[in-house]
């Protein structure tokens, strides 16, 4: 694991995109305060900009970094992703048109070494081609994903990953609306 976090550091932190197994899918992504990489993420999955991407840190005290807001539902043991409202330092080209981000605390052991060593967010978003449907196994992403990023992390290619993340959204009171 080491091996796979130094090489997905390196290629992360040159402005590189990443093929990676998540506590949920496997997905694609890039260091989230990059708005190139952002931009090439974009382009590898030929999805429009103004869908929004998911963003992974490793630890609460990450998030504090990045917003202000933090229900106690960010910390959950099953991935749970929420829609903050207030951001600050992440790539512009990865909020909302409204500049609302969807972050999640990940769970996944590789992943929360691999942000902590790079000391930023990642982003996240499944591997697949939009409109497409996600892939549950490494098997099953498209040769055009695969062939387009920098990097294929070594790791978990032949788990079975179907599990999405509940997602939430804050609303302006500070309750949460449940989307997924």
């Amino acid at each position: 694991m080491e091996k796979e976090i130094k090489k997905a550091v390196e290629v992360v932190q040159s402005g590189g995109i990443i093929l990676y197994p998540t506590d949920t899918i496997w997905g694609v992504g890039c260091d989230a305060t990059d708005e190139q990489a952002v931009e090439k993420v974009y382009e590898i999955k030929k999805r429009n900009e103004s869908k929004a991407l998911i963003s992974l840190v490793s630890t609460k005290e990450d998030l504090t970094k990045i917003t202000q807001n933090i229900p106690i539902e960010a910390e959950n043991k099953n991935p749970t992703t929420i829609i903050y409202n207030e951001i600050n330092g992440l790539a512009k080209n990865l909020l909302a048109e409204n500049g609302s981000a969807a972050i999640r605390i990940v769970q996944d052991e590789f992943c929360k070494r691999l942000i902590a060593k790079l000391n930023k967010p990642i982003v996240s978003t499944s591997a697949n081609l939009s409109g497409t449907p996600s892939p549950t196994q490494f098997t099953e992403i498209a040769d055009e994903i695969k062939n387009t990023v920098d990097y294929i992390v070594n790791l978990r290619q032949n788990e079975i990953m179907t599990t999405p993340s509940e997602i939430l959204l804050i609303n302006t009171d500070g309750s949460l609306k449940r989307i997924r």
